[in-house]
């Protein structure tokens, strides 16, 4: 049978708090869906985010000018 200390007890203590304390920050990070969204939005090239808003013009564009002929 080992005794042990309160010393050690409360590095134990503050050793698990602190991989508490990472676990809850990392599934924090991994359910801020806004966020993670807007760092991918960030990291995104400006060109590939303007694709779909180009495509979206032209086919409105292409779908007025059919009913106006």
């Amino acid at each position: 049978m080992t005794t042990t200390s309160p010393e050690h007890l409360e590095q134990k203590v503050a050793l698990q708090r602190d991989q508490l304390a990472q676990t809850v920050d990392q599934l924090s990070a991994k359910l801020d869906v806004k966020h993670r969204a807007a760092d991918r939005v960030a990291r995104t090239p400006k060109p590939v985010l303007l694709a779909p808003v180009v495509l979206a013009v032209a086919v409105v564009g292409l779908v007025v000018w059919r009913r106006k002929h």
